[in-house]
């Protein structure tokens, strides 16, 4: 809906790749009417002059777009208008790579499109990967993995300078991934249990808030963005902050949950390849599953853990990460939108 208080004719609408130059989209709405589909490769700026497609079927296939750029969708229809875009971001060097725009909120606002995104490992984007990369405007890239992850892996970023690499390495439950993945080549799988993951979770709230936070005031200051923040599955370390940006901006839980589960599903294409190299290595592959995916108990445990000692999100947020209420606000006023 346009503002506060308004019906919406528009309820939800989403964007799926087909191919190349290709996306579906389809929408739901409160009645039966025709709706208006615009284009454009910024959520901000876009030409509502001339629709791409015209439809009262709830489904459209727009074609004939740009390969090497990223699009955002407006749907209007009685004066009502909502934004929608592809989820994930289609690269060649990432599975991964998402975008946090669109989901709703309790008080009916929704996430703003191309202002956060979330990923996995940077260091195989194409020149293709680089340029799309470039027109998406991204500022920031917060990079979450160790000094070791980075060493061995480090991200390719558009060459121009337009993207700033800021450094804040949090190890996952305390263990360093480079190590961890000698310790299983040898064959060491026994201290990679559901406890040692979940626990893992909770100490990347509690010894890491600081990094939370830095991201967090980039994200209350709109000139600063876009930002892009990733480890390298992009699932545990990129999950905890993504989930605790989504219920600071009150997207319910269980949508925040399904966010996180989603990384299951762009990751599986990559499962056989990784259980034949552990194969190789001599680790049974069933052992280390949870390592390699996003286990829901662990967002669970997230937010149990932080309604138990802190109440809400909000109260980890100001408690423990030191943001301010006017910091929080600012973070609203600037990710969130009545449409």
């Amino acid at each position: 809906m346009n503002q506060a208080g308004n019906s919406r004719i528009l309820i939800d609408a989403a964007a799926e790749r087909l191919d190349a130059q290709s996306v579906r989209i389809c929408w739901e709405s409160g009645c039966d009417t025709e709706v208006a589909v615009y284009a454009g490769k910024s959520p901000d700026h876009m030409d509502l002059r001339e629709p791409v497609a015209l439809s009262d079927h709830g489904c459209v296939e727009v074609g004939g777009l740009d390969p090497l750029a990223r699009y955002y969708f407006a749907l209007e229809a009685g004066g009502d208008r909502l934004m929608t875009a592809e989820r994930r971001v289609c690269m060649e060097g990432t599975v991964n790579f998402r975008d946090l725009g669109g989901y709703e909120t309790a008080d009916g606002r929704r996430v703003r499109w191309g202002r956060v995104f979330r990923s996995d490992g940077l260091a195989r984007l194409s020149d293709r990967d680089l340029e799309q990369f470039r027109q998406m405007g991204i500022r920031r890239v917060y990079d979450l993995r160790t000094r070791s992850e980075v060493a061995g892996a480090p991200d390719r970023l558009p060459g121009d300078g337009s993207a700033v690499h800021i450094h804040l390495p949090v190890n996952h439950g305390r263990f360093d991934f480079a190590e961890a993945m000698q310790r299983l080549k040898k064959g060491d799988t026994s201290w990679l249990t559901p406890d040692f993951m979940v626990n893992g979770y909770i100490r990347n709230l509690e010894d890491f808030s600081a990094c939370w936070a830095e991201i967090f005031r980039t994200l209350a200051e709109p000139q600063k963005g876009p930002i892009l923040f990733h480890c390298t599955g992009g699932k545990d370390r990129t999950g905890t902050c993504a989930a605790l940006i989504l219920l600071a901006l009150g997207v319910p839980v269980e949508t925040v949950i399904d966010d996180h589960q989603l990384s299951n599903i762009y990751i599986a294409n990559l499962l056989p390849r990784l259980y034949r190299m552990m194969e190789r290595e001599g680790v049974d592959p069933n052992a280390i599953f949870p390592y390699l995916t996003a286990p829901r108990e662990c967002i669970v445990a997230v937010v149990d853990y932080i309604t138990e000692y802190y109440g809400t999100v909000q109260g980890y947020l100001i408690k423990k990460a030191g943001l301010s209420p006017d910091e929080l606000s600012c973070l609203e006023q600037n990710l969130l939108v009545y449409k």
